[in-house]
């Protein structure tokens, strides 16, 4: 295909003064050739017209500049690196260190991303302009998990996002709920330790003993969140030594995957004519993912509500139960099955994750520090002895336990960068202009050298600065010096169930 009059033209709005003319030439026909045809296309019909379009719009209007970044293509802005360039994140960290900034954009089609990896930055936005900035992308993975932005942590702001928070806060994730469903976090806390000690005696374990940390942690969130959801530990039959079975692995796994599509840069969810294309395969996968999901999820659902209309259950047994009950203003049932379902896999989402990932880090950073892993023992003994097992009871007293686990929320987040925020109108922020409609992604790690000495090494003590009073040590920073829970009017509304999962 011959690009050459298309080249011409975006040589003439993007020459950067220290290019070559040859090379900037070689270097753009060589980009247009690997990209997918659909975007070479779109910058073909419609380069043209930005050209017209940048010669008449000329304004005086003053306003601040947009943050740093590339200089993006005609159209498609910087969809090419993205394309080009995986993982995603390291590319646009590793711009960021290029440039020397703490605060980026890079316009994804018509989209302004901004980029923030400065405490300070991130406290700007989701403290001081926190009203601007609480709205969410309309994501192909975030319609498909929320059946259609029905849900409330991943929906854009507006009165289905007030609804839902509202339902959940009075109803279901409150500190009375909490401890109503303690003894159902009891249950799964003693069934991990069977299950870890059967593994460890069983000797038709082919690893002969070894634990396979990944699936004890994952499958443990997925444990209590389904026990405190539906009142079960096992969809099917599962496993006689406490394990889980494959119906079990099946649904953690479908929810781990549409959370890694939550966190991915994905084409159409910045031009969204290119969805139907789906190039590459995410809208298959997510799909998927989704239909395992609800095929587990749904029949429980249809049947609890069925059994509520019959009158065969009297009292609540469950989050399940606690959605089906709501009620709003007038009495009648604050949301329909849809919305119910919608939030079940909301939580299931919110729930797996954090924790999880928290906990098997800090584990595998205490198995190759035995210093780190003795003195957590130590801990353990200390404070709850060795004649019964950990309680929710003893956490706050297990204050190195804690910052084992913030060391690993700061060092090994789940992702590298928050759930998109999105701002709802014109602003200023840290001197620069973030426009309508822009996506805020907050870095989650906590490796400013500037905050933290020695960023890259893993050392919990120095969470132990006694900044909360009292002695205490919690999981959530609200200083934004790294990211565990969300905070702000989107923040994480189950940051006392997470801290005690985790």
């Amino acid at each position: 295909m011959d690009y050459s009059s298309f080249t011409n033209t975006s040589y003439q709005i993007y020459q950067l003064p220290s290019w070559n003319r040859s090379h900037d030439m070689a270097v753009i026909s060589t980009l247009l050739v690997s990209l997918p045809l659909p975007l070479v296309l779109m910058l073909l019909v419609f380069a043209p017209l930005v050209v017209v379009k940048l010669k008449g719009s000329i304004t005086t209007r003053k306003q601040p500049p947009l943050p740093p970044g590339p200089i993006p293509w005609p159209i498609i802005g910087s969809l090419p690196e993205i394309w080009q360039n995986k993982p995603v994140f390291r590319w646009i960290l590793g711009l960021m260190k290029q440039l020397g900034t703490d605060i980026a954009c890079i316009r994804l089609g018509h989209v302004h991303v901004i980029t923030v990896t400065s405490p300070e930055i991130a406290r700007e936005f989701l403290k001081k302009h926190d009203f601007v900035f609480a709205s969410r992308p309309k994501t192909m993975a975030a319609e498909y998990a929320t059946r259609g932005f029905l849900s409330s942590a991943l929906v854009p702001w507006g009165d289905q996002w007030k609804k839902m928070r509202k339902v959940i806060a009075s109803n279901v994730i409150n500190p009375a709920r909490l401890s109503w469903l303690l003894h159902k976090r009891t249950q799964e806390a003693d069934n991990l330790v069977r299950f870890i000690y059967n593994q460890c005696i069983n000797h038709e374990n082919m690893h002969g003993g070894v634990i396979n940390l990944r699936l004890a942690v994952r499958q443990y969130t997925g444990n209590v969140i389904r026990r405190m959801m539906f009142n079960t530990r096992y969809f099917g039959k599962g496993r006689e030594d406490g394990g889980p079975g494959y119906e079990e692995e099946q649904h953690v796994e479908s929810l781990f995957t549409v959370l890694m599509h939550l966190n991915s840069f994905i084409l159409s969810d910045y031009v969204p004519w290119l969805r139907p294309l789906d190039l590459e395969g995410h809208e298959k996968i997510v799909s998927e993912a989704m239909r395992i999901v609800n095929g587990y999820h749904d029949p429980l659902v249809d049947e609890r509500i069925k059994e509520w209309g019959q009158g065969k259950r009297k009292e609540p047994q469950d989050l399940l139960d606690a959605f089906i009950l709501a009620k709003d203003l007038n009495g009648k049932p604050a949301l329909s099955a849809e919305e119910i379902k919608a939030q079940i896999t909301d939580l299931m989402l919110a729930t797996v994750d954090n924790p999880a990932n928290a906990a098997e880090w800090a584990m595998a950073e205490m198995l190759n520090n035995p210093e780190i892993l003795r003195k957590a023992t130590d801990e353990i003994d200390s404070v709850v002895g060795k004649s019964r097992l950990v309680e929710e009871t003893d956490i706050p007293k297990l204050n190195y336990i804690k910052c084992c686990a913030r060391e690993a929320f700061r060092l090994h987040p789940i992702g590298p960068f928050n759930v998109p925020h999105v701002s709802n109108a014109d602003t200023t922020v840290a001197g620069y202009f973030i426009p309508k409609g822009s996506r805020v992604l907050i870095s989650r790690r906590g490796l400013d050298p500037k905050v933290w000495e020695e960023p890259l090494e893993f050392k919990p003590e120095r969470h132990l600065n006694d900044e909360w009073g009292s002695g205490r040590v919690e999981l959530t920073e609200n200083e934004l010096r790294f990211i565990s829970f969300g905070t702000g009017r989107r923040g994480c509304i189950g940051v006392g169930l997470g801290s005690a999962v985790t």
